[in-house]
């Protein structure tokens, strides 16, 4: 049986129309918990290491654990007031079986709109093995559409990729890269207090960006993200 797990990374610039809202540059990020499930310990051997380079925003983060999420950038120019994050970033997950596959994801949220999310997907034959296979690895290049580069692209060891995020022409993207980058505490949804996933789940709050990884959305970018 063939498994599926895609970790997905939320950077900056995810930004809220609803209540109970905080400046981006004062959320706490939530400590990476130590990993007990299956899923968790997959999730964390295959969070990528992440560079950002400097024409873009740093990693923000989306929600506390009173459920209290992201105002956003102020908007007088896209990288306003993000170069920093002071109180560091953060990576979201989330994982289930689909279709005969294993789901984990890493989501990012960038300064190419007020907010604006990305995806690594990475795809294994088994989360249960001491070192999984991949068999694939999709990266999405809008809200809705994901490539999927050869493996002669993969850069990074054998379970953790290096990914750059940058500028392409006219939009933002993420590619391997060789440069090295940082690793962020990595949450998963079933990690995260009520209060943050109820928040997560109003995704009326993200304006016209779809919250990838909640109730709603999450099964629909699985679909898109499957490669086979």
């Amino acid at each position: 049986m063939n498994l599926q797990i895609i970790i997905a990374t939320l950077f900056a610039t995810v930004v809220t129309c609803g209540t109970a809202t905080v400046d981006h540059g004062k959320i706490e990020p939530f400590p990476q918990p130590e990993p007990v499930t299956i899923s968790e310990n997959a999730a964390i051997k295959f969070k990528p290491q992440l560079f950002v380079s400097a024409s873009v925003c740093a990693s923000f983060l989306a929600v506390n654990a009173a459920g209290e999420t992201t105002d956003g950038l102020k908007g007088s120019n896209r990288n306003d007031a993000c170069k920093y994050a002071l109180l560091g970033s953060q990576v979201y997950g989330r994982a289930r079986w689909y279709k005969d596959l294993w789901p984990s994801c890493f989501w990012t949220g960038f300064a190419s709109r007020r907010h604006d999310w990305k995806s690594i997907v990475v795809w294994i034959d088994n989360p249960a093995l001491e070192t999984p296979k991949i068999i694939a690895v999709s990266m999405s290049t809008s809200d809705t559409t994901y490539n999927h580069p050869m493996a002669s692209d993969y850069i990074g060891t054998n379970t953790s990729f290096r990914v750059r995020y940058q500028l392409g022409l006219g939009s933002s993207n993420m590619t391997f890269t060789h440069l090295d980058g940082d690793y962020q505490p990595l949450i998963m949804w079933e990690q995260l207090t009520d209060a943050a996933r109820v928040a997560l789940n109003e995704s009326f709050k993200f304006e016209d960006a779809e919250m990838p990884f909640n109730d709603e959305y999450f099964e629909k970018r699985l679909e898109k993200a499957r490669p086979l």
